[in-house]
């Protein structure tokens, strides 16, 4: 399967004419998505959009699911994040912290304008994550007559990834056996299959996280370099495009819950 992109969707904001877009958003309980991603080094085996193509995809995934009862858009993949750890590896593009939250919140204050009720800004990177918080507080100060949510797609995976990985805790982190199973499912032809070779993560704190679907209440700052020699975080080997297929699918349910739940608060 190669997944279609937001330009190919009914849910695409840029597909839509502006009038369009303004009915969509003055209807009751109505939705904007705007999917945060990266571009960085995935290990040797990966692309760097690896992040913007997978939020992109959840986020379509889920919109679709609700958009004949939903009123829902999507906005294009805001492709850039917060990478500095793994800026060592080269292909990465990052941004300071302050400029991506600020570049994030001028984007939620002017879609806004078209009368969305909810704003929910889905995350794929973890870099990303500390300041998606923030953006949800900062553009929630400002639109108080908003709901803002935020939240990054692959802790949605917390509930039912036991069920599916192979790999032990830190298996599944950085190009790991839940990422490289995703992009085999959505896009195999740009995963290179000769080169699955990665490092289980490991973190000394106890506290600190242990792989995508494990955090820890600690937070740490290590370059990528400290954990791994090629860039790539848990265990590639282990993917599969059907465990990718399971993901993606469960993934999109529950998505598709909150994405009900947020409409029916905002009727």
């Amino acid at each position: 399967m190669s997944f279609k992109g937001a330009a190919a969707n009914s849910v695409s904001w840029g597909n839509h004419t502006a009038d369009e877009i303004g009915e969509i958003g003055d209807r009751n309980g109505s939705i904007l998505v705007v999917p945060v991603g990266s571009v960085e080094q995935h290990g040797n085996h990966l692309p760097v959009a690896t992040d913007s193509i997978l939020v992109e995809a959840v986020a379509v995934l889920g919109a679709e699911r609700v958009t004949d009862d939903v009123p829902i858009l999507t906005l294009p993949t805001f492709w850039s994040g917060f990478s500095p750890h793994h800026l060592h590896f080269g292909g990465t593009v990052s941004l300071e912290f302050e400029h991506m939250l600020g570049a994030i919140e001028d984007v939620a204050d002017t879609a806004l304008e078209n009368g969305f009720d909810a704003l929910v800004l889905l995350n794929g990177h973890g870099g990303n994550m500390s300041l998606i918080d923030s953006a949800v507080s900062t553009i929630g100060v400002d639109h108080d007559d908003v709901e803002v949510l935020g939240l990054t797609y692959f802790q949605l995976a917390s509930g039912f990834i036991d069920e599916i990985r192979e790999s032990d805790i830190g298996g599944m982190a950085h190009g790991g056996e839940f990422e490289t199973s995703l992009m085999l499912h959505l896009c195999q032809e740009l995963v290179d299959v000769d080169r699955l070779d990665g490092t289980y993560m490991d973190e000394p704190y106890d506290l600190g996280t242990k792989d995508l679907v494990e955090g820890g209440p600690l937070a740490v700052y290590r370059g990528f370099e400290e954990y791994s020699a090629n860039g790539a975080i848990g265990d590639p080997g282990l993917a599969s495009a059907g465990k990718g297929e399971q993901i993606f699918e469960l993934l999109g349910d529950e998505l598709e819950s909150l994405l009900r739940d947020v409409h029916d608060r905002n009727r």
